[in-house]
């Protein structure tokens, strides 16, 4: 049963997914410029040591488009660029990318494609507050944007007090 949700539901997350990186990769013309000369290259993110409780993610495989933007796909071949990120410490991952920090990856293929997808990480930012804008209207969406930023603030909090409270723990 969880299975045939499961296979339901991922093929919309991914669309919706895709539709958000292609929303800011578009608002960045140099972006796009870096990857039109990767077009129908695939670059696959693998989740390694997957939580056994969770149902399995969705093929994270994308291939770059003609137009410098992505597309999902469900059934990947060989990737052109392989991106491994290790979730076995999920409290380390979560303080690590609360932090800005960039968590550890291990990267395997084509040098100049995981150049390019280096300056992407390194340089694109999604301007939520900009779309709020658009959707919602200037005082909504500086409402909006100070009740997230609030969120992500104790978030943050929290993640490093556990942390901190683990690390104290470990040394007694």
């Amino acid at each position: 049963m969880l299975q045939n949700f499961n296979a339901l539901l991922a093929p919309a997350l991914m669309d919706r997914l895709v539709l958000v990186v292609n929303h800011v990769l578009a608002s960045e013309p140099q972006a796009m410029a870096r990857l039109v000369p990767h077009s129908g290259k695939l670059l696959q993110l693998v989740l390694q040591n997957w939580p056994r409780l969770l149902p399995a993610p969705p093929s994270l495989a994308f291939t770059v488009t003609p137009a410098g933007l992505v597309a999902w796909c469900a059934d990947p071949g060989v990737a052109d660029l392989q991106v491994s990120l290790d979730l076995g410490n999920p409290l380390a991952l979560g303080q690590c990318l609360m932090s800005g920090e960039m968590p550890p990856l291990v990267i395997d293929g084509d040098a100049q494609l995981a150049t390019d997808v280096d300056w992407l990480i390194k340089n694109l930012r999604w301007d939520v507050a900009d779309d709020l804008d658009r959707l919602f209207g200037a005082s909504v969406a500086r409402e909006l944007q100070r009740v997230g930023s609030a969120l992500a603030a104790g978030l943050r909090a929290a993640v490093q007090g556990v942390s901190a409270a683990a690390g104290l723990a470990r040394g007694r």
